[in-house]
């Protein structure tokens, strides 16, 4: 179930990559969101929280996803998010240029010079207010529902 909950996590994602960026597998953002867990603890009403979709603005939550949005290379701790970067790995299915639009305008340039857990929260809201958090939102509930039914 977890598992699931780190294709939410990585909308939060964040690095600064040279080369070519290719959208991350499940297995992949699966062992990165156990990373970030070891990482950056969550208590248990934290962790709960996250499985229903809900993102508390808290310093352990913001690590964490801030965590997350660096090592699925989505964010940069100098530039920000990536919104091309984004848009390819949480379009779901939305075509990639309204993805794109969507990602670009939750990307600011951190006026407020914000920490970068803080600047990452405010992408990831913003992300999760839009059409890709509701898609996102859905798929995550899916497969509760599909694990429910195997247990």
């Amino acid at each position: 179930m977890l598992k699931y909950l780190i294709v939410c996590l990585a909308l939060c994602s964040l690095v600064c990559a040279d080369g070519e960026w290719a959208p991350k597998t499940a297995e992949q953002i699966k062992a990165i969101r156990a990373d970030c867990l070891k990482d950056h603890p969550l208590k248990p009403e934290q962790i709960l929280k996250l499985k229903q979709v809900e993102f508390p603005d808290e310093p352990e939550v913001r690590q964490y996803l801030l965590c997350s949005a660096v090592k699925l290379d989505i964010f940069c701790t100098y530039e920000g998010y990536h919104a091309d970067r984004l848009a390819k790995q949480f379009k779901m299915d939305l075509t990639e240029e309204e993805a794109l639009q969507i990602a670009q305008g939750c990307v600011d340039s951190n006026a407020e010079q914000s920490p970068a857990d803080v600047w990452a929260f405010r992408g990831h809201k913003c992300m999760m207010a839009s059409k890709i958090g509701d898609r996102v939102r859905s798929y995550i509930k899916a497969r509760q529902a599909e694990a429910a039914a195997k247990a």
